[in-house]
């Protein structure tokens, strides 16, 4: 697919996932075109070969392009002259695996859903056909995609906050605190099977947003994690709520704390940085600010408006005049940016980073899924520590 021609054109998206009744696949169309970069030209949008196709007109997919399957959809985008470009996995975790790996070994650039697979085995799997096809792979973490968010990485790397010490994350909802799943409720039902949404539930799902969190705006190194996960709605298969701690290497501690039966929160993933010249707190529903404290001195309030403190990433990736609210779909749409970079410079035959990327990355999700893993047997121990580190760990 690479040709030595700059690219000058909208890069082609094709969306997997995101049928009528679904979620996260709208928000995926929506950021990725937020821009005027892309245009969603095909999509394979349900399981069901019927619903995929009935689903198209929502996305204005012409009929030719509308795929009853993925596995169709690879075979005749590869045969076209205008095949996408990239395509955008939005389906339940289980079916993560031989969708990205189908597209990816077509020769496609892929965007996937967190957790990027159903378990560790398959995340590895994935890397090797990723590392040996040479295409661009993002997993969407979309929080890092924050304007602040990203403004906190920067001040944490150059050295403002000095050595950190701690990290606290949480994510705290309340929308499971009854067994929607008993109610055939699509969103709950499939995250709270074991057989759809892998070996943890709420952890999985939420505690994976909080711990990369961390991971992105510090860069600390992980080397031991112990972990409690419990199920308090009676019956419930996988864990609603959970708690871990992290040993990192150079002697940090961290906790991650994730609910789903906290009543009365929505969508709460907050952070607090504690380092030895100055601390730092966001607060995903209150994203355009960042608390900034140093001891002895009056605490501050960073914004999105610009000045001489905030650094060139939080620039770049905000739209409007401080006072506009910025969110979700434009943290979103900053991934899907950062990612369309490294397709460009793909698509013209340059070499682009696949590791150290400000987008979260195929790494990124190997290290997802070892988290799972790692704090699930912790728990099942009874909280005992147990390693996490991986080899191919993000630097």
């Amino acid at each position: 697919m690479p040709t030595n021609a700059p690219l000058n054109r909208k890069l082609r998206m094709g969306l997997i996932g995101g049928g009528q009744g679904a979620f996260i696949g709208r928000v995926h169309a929506t950021a990725a075109v937020l821009d005027n970069r892309a245009a969603l030209v095909a999509g394979a949008l349900s399981s069901d070969p019927k619903k995929a196709k009935d689903s198209a007109p929502d996305y204005d997919i012409p009929a030719d392009r509308a795929y009853g399957s993925y596995k169709e959809m690879a075979e005749a985008e590869k045969k076209r002259p205008d095949p996408v470009d990239f395509v955008s996995v939005a389906t339940p975790n289980h079916t993560h695996f031989e969708i990205a790996k189908t597209f990816v070994e077509a020769g496609f650039n892929v965007i996937c859903d967190k957790p990027m697979t159903f378990d560790l085995a398959q995340a590895e799997d994935l890397l090797k056909v990723v590392e040996k096809s040479g295409v661009v792979f993002a997993v969407s973490h979309n929080y890092t995609g924050y304007p602040l968010v990203r403004q906190a990485r920067e001040m944490v790397l150059s050295g403002e906050l000095g050595e950190i010490n701690a990290t606290r994350s949480s994510y705290i909802q309340g929308w499971l605190r009854t067994r929607l799943e008993s109610e055939n409720q699509k969103q709950a039902a499939w995250r709270t099977d074991p057989g759809k949404s892998g070996a943890a539930g709420c952890f999985g799902d939420i505690g994976t947003h909080a711990y990369n969190l961390g991971r992105y705006i510090t860069g600390l190194q992980p080397k031991e994690i112990s972990c409690l996960l419990k199920v308090f709605a009676e019956g419930r298969k996988l864990d609603d709520y959970g708690v871990a701690a992290v040993r990192y290497e150079n002697g940090a501690l961290g906790t991650v704390t994730a609910s789903q039966i906290s009543h009365g929160r929505e969508n709460d993933l907050f952070i607090e940085v504690d380092g030895t010249k100055a601390a730092i707190e966001w607060h995903q529903e209150e994203p355009n600010k960042l608390i900034v404290r140093k001891n002895g001195e009056p605490h501050k309030i960073y914004t999105r408006a610009g000045g001489p403190y905030l650094g060139a990433a939080a620039g770049s990736s905000s739209r409007l005049p401080g006072g506009h609210p910025e969110a979700f779909f434009e943290a979103f749409a900053n991934i899907y940016g950062t990612t369309y970079d490294a397709i460009v410079k793909r698509a013209s035959g340059q070499k682009f980073e696949t590791t150290d990327t400000v987008y979260p990355n195929i790494y990124d999700g190997v290290e997802g899924m070892l988290f799972i893993t790692q704090c699930v047997k912790s728990s099942q121990d009874n909280g005992a520590w147990v390693p996490f580190r991986h080899p191919k760990s993000r630097k």
